[in-house]
């Protein structure tokens, strides 16, 4: 299964217990909401959107981020 480069994104600061449950993920805090990054799989992705909703976190994107070799500059 093929692996992609992921972003989601959440309403607001995300607090300790949420942090843990993402520590596998790259996390950057912004003003209003707080983006995951990281490479997942199909699995992956699920499971990490099911920890989305299991912590009751609003989810406002999913992307998928161009790689290398999708001829972008």
């Amino acid at each position: 299964m093929s692996t992609h480069h992921y972003e989601i994104r959440v309403v607001g600061s995300i607090g300790p217990a949420a942090q843990e449950a993402f520590s596998d993920m790259g996390m950057d805090v912004e003003p209003v909401s707080t983006v995951l990054s990281g490479a997942l799989d199909q699995r992956g992705l699920h499971a990490m959107l099911g920890r989305v909703q299991a912590l009751g976190l609003e989810l406002v994107d999913v992307r998928q981020l161009p790689t290398a070799g999708d001829g972008l500059a």
